[in-house]
């Protein structure tokens, strides 16, 4: 009696003992299986449990499917909506390691970038590349804020609130957010003391320095030039001047390539020619360089009412503060523009 009570006790050990190593593997074993170290994994906003299971096993990071699902069970992460975002998951991870990042919400920052753009429409594509928000709902939640008079912009300056640079988000982020992210950067770029001294100094708006800048920023490519640039469009301001700024009318035709600004497009109707019209265009034309916009805050002070391209290939311009200097420098730049047969 005594050995069957024995041998059923040793029978029960083995058979726990096995359940204790299986449960064990199931839970800590690796089941991430990755070519390389770590990989992304993105969760659309909404996904249930089923929804991310077959996503993981489509994309082959997991070796198997149902010790996954049963650890998932036990972990209580298998609801109808599990929280989306995107993961960076490592080779080698057990279920444990992988359920508990994933349940967690605990996701990588994504990284966009975006500069050199001349409408609010392209700022959208650049601006939710790399991200799930997609650039119509973008564009649509912030001109919904316009209408609504949430954001004081307007439809042709609104590219005034987005500054160049490079910001970390997440990628799930949403619409409202994206737009609190970028206010809250325009904010804290724009309170700087210089800043705002300048502002005061100058006469201008947060959005009237950023639209001037952005003709300065298509003026010229020399960073040596565009205070001296700044100061030119200032001097006109101050003199109540038209802007008379090539740029405005590239802008205005849509003629981007165009390479020489002719009496016939100086005649094209647009608020945003500044040969036809006096005072800033109702909107940037440009998205303007960070430096740029300081530069043009810190316009430089001279009596240059007047610029024009140096006939060198240079990208550089010739000052003038008369009209009969101006005249002379224009000159010049014809007969090299003639004389290279640049049209």
């Amino acid at each position: 009696m005594r050995k069957k009570l024995l041998y059923s006790f040793i029978i029960l050990l083995l058979i726990g003992g096995s359940l204790t190593y299986w449960a064990y593997t199931q839970i800590f074993s690796a089941n991430v299986a990755l070519e390389d170290n770590t990989i992304t994994f993105d969760i659309p906003s909404g996904s249930s449990f089923e929804e991310v299971t077959k996503l993981l096993s489509d994309q082959d990071i997991i070796i198997d499917e149902e010790s996954f699902k049963r650890v998932a069970g036990l972990m209580n992460y298998t609801k109808a909506e599990v929280p989306s975002g995107r993961y960076t998951i490592s080779n080698g991870s057990s279920n444990k390691a992988l359920i508990s990042k994933l349940r967690s919400g605990n996701q990588s920052a994504v990284k966009i970038t975006f500069n050199q753009v001349r409408t609010f429409d392209q700022l959208c594509g650049r601006i939710t590349d790399g991200i799930e928000l997609d650039s119509v709902s973008f564009n649509t939640y912030v001109y919904q804020q316009i209408n609504k008079g949430k954001i004081p912009y307007d439809r042709d300056n609104i590219l005034t609130l987005f500054l160049p640079n490079t910001y970390e988000v997440y990628w799930n982020i949403s619409a409202d957010k994206l737009l609190a992210k970028m206010e809250r950067y325009h904010s804290d770029y724009w309170n700087n003391p210089k800043r705002k001294a300048a502002l005061d100094s100058l006469n201008l708006t947060e959005i009237e320095a950023y639209i001037l800048a952005s003709i300065v920023e298509k003026e010229t490519l020399a960073a040596r030039e565009k205070s001296t640039i700044a100061g030119v469009y200032y001097n006109r301001i101050k003199k109540g001047m038209k802007l008379e700024a090539d740029p405005t009318v590239v802008f205005a035709t849509g003629l981007f390539d165009l390479r020489r600004v002719l009496f016939k497009h100086l005649e094209y109707d647009s608020p945003y020619n500044t040969y036809m019209y006096e005072g800033l265009p109702p909107g940037p034309i440009f998205m303007p360089d960070l430096s740029t916009i300081d530069a043009t805050l810190n316009a430089e002070d001279h009596q240059y009412i007047f610029f024009c391209a140096k006939p060198d290939n240079s990208g550089l311009h010739a000052f003038a503060s008369t009209n009969a200097g101006h005249e002379a420098n224009a000159r010049r730049y014809r007969h090299w523009l003639n004389k290279n047969r640049i049209r």
